[in-house]
């Protein structure tokens, strides 16, 4: 038998996984690696988060890696030289941590790597396009990590989601089916990261209602963009900015006017599409220069917008009177505003962190991807609604192997 073969058939005969999982978001912050031990597969497995950090990009690096992220036009050799570097970065950093841990990365089974995202393009923000077909571009190579690590590496997990006819995200839904449904207790788990996201689960008991996961519309990435561009901060500390200004109410108005919070469907979308320009053109459309409305006001606006179209997506998608827990993860969990206003916004249902389900609400996009890999290595496969033909199982896989060797 070929040699990577069986070290693929060895890893799935294990009774346990030491899998790392990696995630960096579109706010271009870090990148999360998460240490995961994982017990058998599907709705029979357990994971343990045994150890996580977040390696920080440098000011510099996170400059150059948005010159290449969510724009029209860029340079196709920064985006070769990126995809290679990134994944360079991505491996020392990883050996840093094993090192600081005190885990050798002989021990580790698997790199499940998400990449960075660069573009998001679902088929409905296609307008112009004869042909529209959805696509997502992560860079950050497989082969690069594998190599420099040492270690066995998946990665391009978002493409076979595209494949078979999905939108490329949220993907998160996959997981927490598996590993978040209750008996009894009916949740929706909120991701507020650049984009915001939720995963609706019904109880065991209910047989009326699926789950299913979709995009609500900006999270972070339009808060934090403004706060770049005017304070020269990474994001709004503790909703300072935000707080010291109004919200502007006619331009708010028009933001939540955009068809796109319209469409009633589960849907994806990224920063391409909710961007400082979509704002400004949104502004001019009712008469307002943007660049004569006060920062602190600004950002303030997009935080209401946030936590409006957070909210009502929520209430859209739940059967009228039904009550859920909310679980909330990602970088608006520190947001207190952003969280008080939702909370307001829907006080029907209870909110609470994401580590009341035991899982560290920073982690846990990192432990999603390493329970994708699990999955790919030693299970069957994950139940995906609208398949296209071809697919007698109706289960998929996610990700590329990439061998060390």
């Amino acid at each position: 038998m070929n040699p990577s073969i069986r070290k693929i058939v060895n890893i799935a005969e294990k009774k346990e996984r030491l899998i790392i999982g990696l995630m960096s978001g579109t706010s271009l912050d870090g990148l999360d690696i998460a240490l995961c031990r994982l017990k058998g597969s599907g709705l029979n497995i357990s994971v343990f988060l045994e150890k996580f950090i977040t390696k920080p990009y440098s000011t510099e690096y996170a400059r150059e890696l948005k010159k290449i992220s969510s724009v029209e036009n860029v340079s196709l050799s920064d985006i070769c030289y990126q995809h290679t570097r990134l994944a360079h970065l991505h491996a020392n950093w990883i050996l840093e941590a094993l090192k600081e841990w005190g885990v050798s990365a002989s021990d580790v089974d698997c790199i499940a790597s998400h990449g960075q995202t660069i573009y998001h393009y679902p088929a409905r923000d296609q307008k112009n396009s004869t042909s529209p077909i959805n696509s997502t571009l992560q860079i950050g190579d497989g082969d690069q990590l594998a190599v420099k690590t040492g270690i066995l590496t998946i990665s391009d997990f978002r493409q076979k989601h595209t494949a078979v006819g999905g939108e490329g995200a949220p993907m998160a839904g996959l997981v927490d089916q598996i590993l978040f449904r209750h008996e009894t207790e009916s949740r929706v788990l909120l991701n507020i990261g650049g984009i915001g996201n939720f995963t609706y689960l019904p109880h065991r008991g209910e047989t009326q209602f699926k789950s299913f996961t979709t995009d609500t519309g900006p999270g972070n990435t339009l808060i934090d963009k403004l706060t770049q561009h005017f304070f020269d901060k990474p994001f709004d500390k503790d909703a300072k900015m935000a707080k010291s200004g109004s919200v502007e109410n006619k331009l708010l108005k028009n933001l939540l006017s955009d068809p796109w919070f319209d469409q009633n469907e589960t849907k994806t979308t990224g920063p391409e599409y909710f961007s400082l320009e979509w704002v400004k053109k949104s502004a001019q459309k009712i008469g307002i220069d943007t660049d004569a409305i006060p920062p602190e006001n600004l950002i303030r606006t997009v935080t209401e917008l946030s936590a409006i179209t957070i909210a009502e997506s929520i209430n859209l998608h739940l059967a009228d009177g039904e009550k859920v827990e909310i679980y909330v993860s990602g970088g608006g969990a520190h947001n207190p505003l952003l969280m008080s206003r939702i909370k307001e916004l829907l006080p029907a249902h209870q909110i609470h962190n994401f580590n009341q389900l035991g899982v560290d609400p920073d982690a846990k996009e990192a432990l999603l991807f390493a329970v994708l890999a699990n999955e790919m290595l030693a299970g069957e496969g994950f139940l995906m609604p609208g398949l296209k033909d071809g697919n007698e199982s109706g289960r998929v896989n996610f990700g590329k192997i990439s061998f060390p060797e």
